[in-house]
């Protein structure tokens, strides 16, 4: 399953990135409405989301049952996306993703039932890669359709 899940990863790192960029900069920087994500701001909450994931990608191997969550909505705010330019998002993205796919391809296999508490949800290592890769191509649907 990590192979399925690391090729799946990879492929977006290598198809999407370009898609986004002829994304127009007042597009991907328009909020829908005021309580509303902007593309900007979805695609930062896909870095929030590997940001936390890496976290719960290297501690599960090694901690008993590490707790790692995070408010979503606090995290984009308090970093800023809004205020940065879309191609700096869209690479940051790509790099931290292609740093995800080389973690997770050296994991032992044996590591992958070890669990983490992702916001109160007990899950396997192997869970957690597969429900990131599912996380990202669900948003990155979004932004591309809207």
């Amino acid at each position: 399953m990590i192979t399925e899940s690391a090729a799946r990863l990879q492929y977006l790192i290598d198809t999407i990135p370009a898609k986004l960029m002829q994304i127009p900069e007042e597009e991907f920087s328009r909020k829908p409405a005021a309580d509303k994500w902007s593309k900007k701001e979805e695609l930062g909450h896909l870095v929030d989301s590997a940001t936390n994931n890496h976290q719960r990608f290297v501690r599960a191997q090694f901690e008993d049952v590490p707790a790692i969550g995070y408010d979503q909505d606090k995290w984009n705010e308090h970093s800023y996306y809004q205020q940065m330019s879309s191609a700096h998002i869209i690479a940051f993205w790509a790099l931290y993703n292609q740093h995800l796919v080389e973690l997770v391809t050296r994991i032992p296999l044996e590591y992958l039932a070890r669990t983490c508490n992702a916001a109160g949800n007990i899950a396997s290592l192997q869970w957690l890669i597969d429900d990131y890769v599912v996380h990202a191509e669900h948003h990155l649907k979004h932004i591309m359709e809207y």
